[in-house]
């Protein structure tokens, strides 16, 4: 895929900003030679780069790139909290999207034949079928238990590569990050192990979701869809029918939260999603809502954080890159690093490739790509 800067946009950019490129250049930290470059076609910022350029210009991915729309990536961010995302983040995201290309050649042959969930819709009869399938389909009841290891080879199955990454638990805008390539009909879900274990799962249930409706990444109701979905999943209308009856007969809220707390521990997911999906049973059921609101329980799951991912599958951290890669491969049966140790062996790819790509610092890219290369 052949991507250009937009340098009309740019040079309106810095007009209005009475910059001169020598200025730009400085901002960014490269050569006046490489902004001319950029400018005339005949060289590309990396992912880096061209997300400064974006945020310096507050200029959008498709503003500042011009690239063929049926070749162009679609992302979608599982986000933190209170965050929000914006066209830096979007830009940054397309750009890692279109250096995966490169990469897909080296992956094993993926399935043509997908699950796919037509029409989504959030309605609480359509979610509760969607998950009671896609139960049944991974040999689950819906009284069950479900493990994140259970929907691991969902993603293998449905043309999906894992990228489990470490980008930190506070400081990273992302918790999860879906990218797919139309034209290779591979989807890239990059799964930020810093998270909670009681998050987890929910994240890669939501990130699931994506791969069933493609139609719909990169779209609000997408995200909707998603998270609704990952919510079903997890907690399915039995469960949730007899964590209400259970709560409900006590009517004082800090008994409710109990019964609550009981349920998510049990199930190793967070009490706000068993809340609410004992709400959207009570509401599609026409029951009264229970006593205890949102504020008490986002109180009480604050309160009570459990270990990073990250921190259960590796000791000490960070784990050196053998072991990383993995876990990896075990655990998460990705086939990403086997393709990344084919994609150097074959084209010489360098350490700048797997920092950019990956969205890690370059010490760590220059320790995973040693092992890879040896």
């Amino acid at each position: 895929m052949h991507k250009v800067i937009r340098s009309e946009k740019v040079k309106q950019a810095l007009e209005a900003r009475g910059w001169t490129q020598k200025v730009l250049a400085e901002k960014l930290d490269v050569t006046g030679q490489a902004v001319t470059n950029w400018l005339k076609g005949d060289g590309f910022p990396r992912p880096d780069k061209l997300l400064k350029l974006a945020s310096t210009l507050q200029l959008g991915f498709s503003d500042l790139v011009q690239v063929p729309a049926e070749g162009q990536p679609v992302v979608a961010f599982r986000k933190k909290a209170a965050t929000k995302t914006t066209e830096a983040h979007i830009a940054h995201a397309m750009a890692m999207g279109a250096l995966l290309k490169p990469l897909v050649p080296f992956l094993p042959t993926l399935p043509a034949l997908r699950t796919q969930i037509p029409s989504a819709s959030i309605d609480y009869t359509f979610l509760q079928a969607a998950a009671s399938q896609t139960r049944s389909r991974l040999g689950l009841g819906q009284d069950a238990v479900l493990g994140y290891e259970h929907l691991i080879g969902e993603f293998a199955g449905n043309g999906a590569v894992v990228v489990p990454v470490m980008w930190g638990e506070l400081k990273n805008h992302r918790n999860a990050l879906h990218i797919l390539l139309p034209q290779e009909q591979v989807t890239f879900i990059f799964l930020n192990l810093d998270t909670r274990l009681e998050d987890f799962k929910f994240w890669m249930a939501h990130e699931l979701a994506h791969v069933f409706t493609p139609e719909l990444a990169g779209r609000e109701e997408g995200e909707d869809f998603a998270d609704a979905f990952a919510g079903a999943l997890l907690f399915p209308k039995p469960m949730a029918q007899a964590a209400y009856a259970e709560a409900h007969r006590l009517r004082d809220a800090s008994g409710q939260i109990k019964v609550l707390q009981r349920f998510a521990g049990e199930h190793s997911i967070s009490i706000f999603s068993v809340f609410c999906e004992v709400n959207r049973y009570a509401t599609a059921a026409g029951l009264d809502a229970l006593a205890c609101e949102d504020k008490e329980i986002h109180a009480v799951r604050n309160g009570q954080r459990g270990t990073l991912v990250s921190e259960s599958l590796f000791s000490p951290l960070p784990p050196p890159p053998a072991k990383y890669m993995a876990a990896a491969h075990n655990m998460f049966r990705t086939e990403f690093f086997l393709a990344l140790q084919r994609m150097i062996k074959s084209k010489g790819t360098g350490a700048g490739y797997l920092q950019q790509v990956m969205d890690i610092p370059l010490q760590d890219a220059v320790a995973l790509h040693a092992e890879l290369s040896s």
